[in-house]
């Protein structure tokens, strides 16, 4: 059986490589600080698996979250010069491979989708060859390193290090903000754990006008684009305010359809998710990979569609889920 396990190891291993990368790399004028957040963020992989089967205590690996917290927060993070292609070596190459570069992009879904539908039916023995439970990520770790393969194969490179030094290079343009949505879905577990749902709940139908559909609908979409710009993350804040308004006052004390509701719902989170820079993955990272002038571009540049979709979501609710 292959195991989610050995794919996580092979991600952590990958970190540690690359952390090796960095402390050698003199370019880099926090090379120090840079090495330890990513090295430890590897080893981080290799400890949670005896953590996950409690052979081993887990505060040390929260002690390290914590520690990854501290070396981003403070900015102790850099960028250095990898060993790569010049920008107008990377145009030539562009020029002459055309659209056999999208192959090995293409090809990662495509593993991950064999694996998820067809390999995760193949037993041998009894047993799967993939974890149960685990096919759709085996199948994207798979699909990464058959698309390396096939990446290396389409542009006749023999050197693993190529890639290794191209994949430092962005993981060090992205920096820290490449674990914000991680630490931001378990922030959504821990205000799920906390009560806050239920405290937001007390609050909203202590002020909250009886009968007055048009306000519940706006606080709760209003609420599910101000918790997602909190949290960044609109998974995160739909179960703290559903709890509050969209389930007990929406949908059981006004009537409203389950699905609708909480659809739309999850849309006006989305809205936020325009907004914020902790949605780091949507925001902050494509501006760090495209070396914007302004880090916040994109956040400025989709704001007013942003608001003008929380207003429509506020209206199809009101409208159509009664």
């Amino acid at each position: 059986m292959i195991k989610s396990e050995w794919f996580f190891w092979l991600v952590g291993a990958v970190f540690v490589i690359m952390a090796a990368q960095m402390l050698r790399d003199r370019t880099n004028p926090k090379r120090h600080g840079t090495a330890a957040f990513w090295g430890l963020l590897g080893v981080c992989f290799f400890y949670s698996t005896w953590v996950n089967e409690k052979s081993l205590p887990a505060e040390p690996l929260g002690v390290a979250v914590l520690g990854l917290i501290c070396i981003g927060g403070f900015n102790f993070t850099g960028k250095g010069v990898p060993q790569t292609t010049s920008e107008s070596e990377r145009a030539s190459l562009a020029a002459r491979f055309g659209a056999k570069l999208f192959i090995p992009a293409l090809t990662i879904p495509l593993v991950a989708m064999v694996c998820a539908v067809l390999v995760a039916k193949v037993r041998i023995g009894g047993s799967p060859v993939l974890e149960e439970g685990s096919e759709t990520i085996l199948g994207l770790g798979l699909g990464a390193i058959v698309a390396l393969a096939v990446g290396m194969w389409v542009l006749r490179e023999r050197r693993v290090s190529v890639p290794l030094h191209a994949g430092r290079g962005l993981l060090e343009s992205m920096g820290w903000a490449l674990l914000l949505p991680q630490l931001l879905a378990v922030l959504g577990a821990i205000f799920q754990a906390a009560g806050v749902g239920t405290q937001v709940r007390e609050i909203t139908e202590s002020i909250l006008p009886d009968g007055q559909k048009l306000a519940a609908v706006a606080l709760y979409c209003a609420g599910m684009f101000v918790f997602t710009v909190i949290m960044g993350n609109a998974f995160a804040a739909f179960p703290v305010m559903t709890a509050a308004v969209g389930w007990p006052v929406l949908i059981e004390q006004m009537n409203g359809d389950p699905a609708a509701v909480l659809a739309v719902g999850m849309l006006a989170g989305f809205c936020g998710t325009l907004c914020t820079p902790m949605a780091a993955n949507f925001n902050l990272v494509p501006a760090a990979l495209l070396e914007l002038k302004d880090q916040y571009g994109p956040i400025k540049a989709q704001a007013p569609t942003a608001v003008a979709l929380l207003a429509c979501n506020i209206a199809i609710v009101y409208l159509f889920a009664f």
